[in-house]
């Protein structure tokens, strides 16, 4: 039997708000090619990618929208809230952390949100981090960002940081895979944990790729990321990624992952978006692959970006779930605007 090497160690924390230097291009990450002149022709030939018009008639009502007060959680207690798509409230070590944060109504080239955003900016704690999965629209919305204090730490793939700059933010990070930073708790706050407790956040691989414009295909990297409190409690922030071969070795190099957040949605057709979109059945496979015990499906019910029926995700990541026996009560299928709360490993 081979046993396989331990997983490398940690990286040391690199320095908050660092300038760096990066490669031109990040083209040589990417685990699957990008679609040719074949596939656009393609998808052109078979039509628009978007669900048909009997299914967004009778499915949109039923979507799930429940907003709700916003958990108040200790320093040691980790929660998480819904926002819709991608974006998430993450309460972890005292901070609270917003994920791919996109309140805008639009985006740019894709149909108005089909819910309405789960929780009210105004109704936010203090934003105390923003951590960014890649520069696709529905993830990095520049109209959100204008909304947040410029001294709000952003957490950045390699590559980013410039256009983060551009638009006034002072304190920006760019990490490379596996490379990891901290925050500490709010200083003088209620929540501010003795002996100066931290936040880190590691940046992950994901399967998937960057463009913002005709110009900068893969010239800024893309990715996940795991946030651990002083605790090790740690919660998984997938962004966007097809299923591969990275899940294990995220699970691998960071044992003890609580909760993953995994995308279900945008997945049809099949053919096209299989390298950069798991479908709910590979979202439940990568949560496996983690380690981890439990799930909250993201990246559906909020744009249409693809041909699946609107609540398909949601009906085939229950019943992927239930197939792989696991337990009900661990799949957190949240509707948009939810809470749920980690109860704390050490009171």
């Amino acid at each position: 039997m081979l046993l396989r090497p331990p997983p490398p160690a940690v990286s040391p924390p690199r320095p908050v708000g660092a300038r760096r230097m990066w490669p031109r291009s990040f083209a040589d990450r990417l685990t699957s090619p990008l679609p040719g002149v074949r596939a656009l022709a393609r998808l052109a030939r078979e039509g628009a990618v978007r669900p048909v018009s009997s299914a967004l008639a009778e499915e949109i009502p039923k979507l799930p929208f429940a907003p709700g007060p916003m958990p108040d959680p200790g320093p040691d207690t980790v929660a998480v809230t819904w926002a819709g798509h991608a974006s998430w409230v993450v309460r972890i070590g005292g901070l609270t952390v917003l994920t791919d944060p996109v309140w805008s109504r639009k985006i740019l080239g894709t149909p108005a949100r089909i819910t309405p955003v789960g929780v009210a900016w105004q109704d936010l704690p203090k934003v105390d981090a923003v951590v960014i999965s890649h520069n696709h629209y529905d993830h990095l919305d520049a109209p959100t960002l204008r909304r947040l204090p410029r001294d709000t730490p952003l957490f950045v793939p390699a590559g980013l940081g410039g256009w983060c700059r551009k638009r006034g933010f002072t304190t920006v990070t760019e990490l490379d895979w596996w490379e990891g930073a901290e925050l500490p708790s709010p200083a003088g706050s209620s929540r501010a944990q003795p002996g100066g407790g931290r936040v880190r956040f590691d940046f992950v691989p994901a399967h998937h790729w960057s463009k913002r414009s005709l110009t900068d295909t893969c010239r800024s990297l893309w990715g996940g990321w795991v946030l651990t409190d002083r605790h090790k409690q740690r919660v998984y922030f997938a962004g966007d990624t097809g299923y591969g071969h990275w899940f294990g070795e995220i699970g691998r190099r960071f044992p003890g992952i609580d909760l993953a957040l995994l995308p279900i949605g945008a997945y049809d057709p099949r053919w096209m978006l299989r390298p950069v979109h798991t479908d709910p059945e590979e979202a439940v496979r990568a949560c496996q692959d983690l380690g981890a015990p439990r799930m909250a499906p993201m990246h559906w019910s909020t744009f249409l970006l693809s041909e699946e029926p609107p609540l398909e995700p949601l009906t085939r990541v229950r019943a992927a779930w239930r197939k792989a026996e696991l337990p009900r009560e661990d799949l957190w299928d949240l509707p948009v605007g939810a809470s749920r709360v980690l109860e704390p490993a050490h009171p």
